[in-house]
C-alpha cells in the first residue's frame, strides 16, 4: 500500500467514524484548486466508488486576484472534466458586496462563498458540502480564537460535521473529511499523484491575522514545544466533547423552560436565576441563535451585558444587534422583537378599594393584604410583587389604580417627591407599560409603585410596630 492509499484509508475511516456520508448521498465538494481541496477531490472521488455516494463540484470565483482567479477557475474546470464530475461555477464581486455590507474582504468572501454553496446544494439536492480543512487549519483556528478572546467554545476549533446557518439562504450541512490530515500530507498526496494544484499568493501576506499566526506565531511556539500542535489538537478535542455535552444539556433545559410567543422567547426569572452561570450563558446563546438563525455579530460582550441585567428591576432592557431586545419584566425575562407589545401588566381601568386582611380580585390581578404583628424576620427580597409597609403610617384607606396626569411620588430613599412620569422614565419602564403599572394609594399618596419601589412615607423602620404585607399576583 503506497502513501496515497494510506491517506485515502485514513480519510475513509474518519468519514465513517464521524458519520459524514451515507450510501446514495450526493456530496458537493467546495474546490478552490489549492492543494487541500484538490487532495480532497481525488480522495473523495476514489471513496465515492467504494462507499456508494456521488459527487458534484462547486467553485466560486471571488474576482479578487485578477488573472490568478481566472487561472484557478480554469484549473478546477480541467479537474472536473478529467474525473467526469459535474461542476457548478459562479463569478462574483466580493469588493462590491464588501462595500455594501461594510465587511472585511475576508468576511465578505466567506459570506458569499457559503451563500453560493448553500444555494447550489439546495438546487441539486446535495446532502452536505465538503470543505478541505486540515489539522493545520484547525490549529490556526484555535489560535485565532484565543487571540480574539472567543472563550471556551472557541477552543474546540473546527468541527468534523456541523449545521451552518447561512443568512438568507437556510441551513447547510458542512463536513470536513480531511480534518485528520495535515497540510504537509495533502501536499505530499498531490505530488505523488502528479497533480499541480494552484498556489494562492495571498496566503503569504501577513496583513491577515490568520496568516500571521501561521507564518510567525506557530513557528515560534514549535520552537518552545515541538509537540505544540498535538497539545492544541488534544485541547480542541476535549473542548469539543465538553461543549457538545453542555449544548445537549442546555437544549433539554431550553425545551423545558423557554416559551416562544410570536417573535419573543420567555423564561421565568426564578428558573433562570437557579442556573449555573455557564448554563445561563449557553442558554442565552441558544435563544439568540434560535431567533437570529445564527450568531453573526453576537459577541461575548452582548451575552455578558444580558447576564449583568438579570438582577435589575422590571422594565430594564438591553438593545442587541439586528434590533433584538432583551428585557426584564415582573416574572419573566424576554428576548425578541416587538417586546413592548408583550407588556406583563394586564390592562385594567378605574379605581379599586382594598380592605385590610382581605383578598381582592382586579382585572388580571389578585391582591392580598394582611397585617403582621411584628417586623422581625421579614424577607424584604422575596418578590418584586410583594411590599412591606408600616401599617400605622399606611392606614386603612387603601386603593389601587393606574397613573393619572400630574401624579407625584416620593420613592424610598428620596427626600422629596418627583413626578411619577419622571420616575418611570428614570427607571426605564417602557412607555407602553406605564399606563398599566398598578399604584397602591393611601388617600392621595402613592405608597407603592407595584414591581418597582415603595414610597418613603410608609417604610418599615425601627419604630414600626405592625406591618402591612401587600402581595399582587398575576391571574392565569
Amino acid at each position: 500500500m503506497d502513501n496515497n492509499e494510506i491517506l485515502s484509508e485514513r480519510v475513509s475511516k474518519y468519514i465513517k467514524q464521524q458519520g459524514m456520508v451515507s450510501d446514495g448521498d450526493e456530496i458537493l465538494l467546495a474546490v478552490s484548486g489549492g492543494p487541500d481541496s484538490v487532495c480532497m477531490l481525488y480522495i473523495m472521488h476514489k471513496l465515492s466508488r467504494e462507499m456508494g455516494f456521488s459527487l458534484r463540484l462547486a467553485h466560486l470565483n471571488h474576482g479578487l486576484r485578477g488573472e490568478e482567479s481566472e487561472r484557478d477557475a480554469a484549473y478546477v474546470t480541467e479537474l472536473a472534466a478529467a474525473l467526469g464530475v459535474p461542476l457548478c461555477q459562479q463569478k462574483v464581486s466580493v469588493k462590491a458586496y464588501q462595500a455594501e455590507h461594510h465587511l472585511s474582504t475576508e468576511e465578505a468572501a466567506r459570506e458569499m462563498r457559503y451563500a453560493f454553496l448553500c444555494r447550489t446544494a439546495a438546487e441539486y439536492g446535495s446532502v452536505a458540502v465538503a470543505v478541505g480543512h486540515t489539522t493545520d487549519d484547525n490549529i490556526e483556528t484555535v489560535m485565532l480564537h484565543l487571540v480574539r478572546g472567543s472563550g471556551t467554545r472557541g477552543l474546540q476549533g473546527l468541527r468534523p460535521v456541523l449545521n451552518r446557518t447561512v443568512a438568507g439562504e437556510g441551513c447547510l450541512r458542512v463536513i470536513r473529511p480531511l480534518l485528520g490530515l495535515s497540510r504537509a500530507e495533502t501536499q505530499s498526496y498531490c505530488r505523488e499523484a502528479g497533480l499541480s494544484p494552484v498556489q494562492d499568493v495571498t496566503n503569504q501576506s501577513t496583513d491577515l491575522l490568520r496568516n500571521r499566526i501561521r507564518l510567525e506565531v506557530l513557528p515560534m511556539l514549535r520552537g518552545i514545544n515541538p509537540a505544540f500542535e498535538e497539545t492544541i489538537l488534544r485541547t480542541a478535542f476535549i473542548a469539543g466533547e465538553e461543549m457538545a455535552l453542555l449544548d445537549e444539556v442546555t437544549s433539554q433545559m431550553k425545551a423545558e423552560l423557554v416559551i416562544r410567543q410570536d417573535n419573543v422567547l420567555m423564561i421565568e426569572k426564578i428558573e433562570m436565576q437557579r442556573l449555573h452561570p455557564a448554563l445561563k450563558r449557553n442558554l442565552l446563546r441558544q435563544m439568540l441563535e434560535e431567533l437570529l438563525g445564527g450568531l453573526k455579530d453576537i459577541e461575548a460582550r452582548h451575552i455578558e451585558s444580558i447576564i449583568q441585567t438579570l438582577d435589575k428591576p422590571a422594565g430594564r432592557r438591553i438593545d442587541l444587534p439586528y434590533k433584538l431586545v432583551f428585557q426584564v419584566d415582573y416574572e419573566h425575562y424576554l428576548l425578541g422583537w416587538e417586546i413592548d407589545e408583550l407588556c406583563p401588566y394586564p390592562p385594567f381601568q378605574g379605581e379599586y378599594r382594598l380592605g385590610v386582611g382581605t383578598e381582592t380580585i382586579l382585572d388580571g390581578w389578585t391582591v392580598k393584604t394582611e397585617v403582621l404583628p411584628s417586623p422581625v424576620g421579614l424577607d424584604l427580597s422575596e418578590s418584586t410583587l410583594v411590599a412591606y409597609l408600616d401599617m400605622d403610617k399606611a392606614g386603612s384607606d387603601l386603593a389601587v389604580r393606574t397613573r393619572t396626569e400630574g401624579d407625584q411620588f416620593q420613592p424610598l430613599g428620596m427626600d422629596e417627591a418627583k413626578s411619577l412620569k419622571e420616575f418611570m422614565i428614570d427607571n426605564k419602564i417602557p412607555r407602553s407599560w406605564r399606563a398599566r403599572v398598578p399604584l397602591l394609594f393611601s388617600g392621595e399618596e402613592i405608597l407603592w409603585l407595584v414591581g418597582y419601589r415603595i414610597g418613603q412615607s410608609a417604610k418599615v423602620d425601627e419604630n414600626t410596630r405592625r406591618v402591612l404585607r401587600v402581595e399582587f399576583k398575576l391571574q392565569n
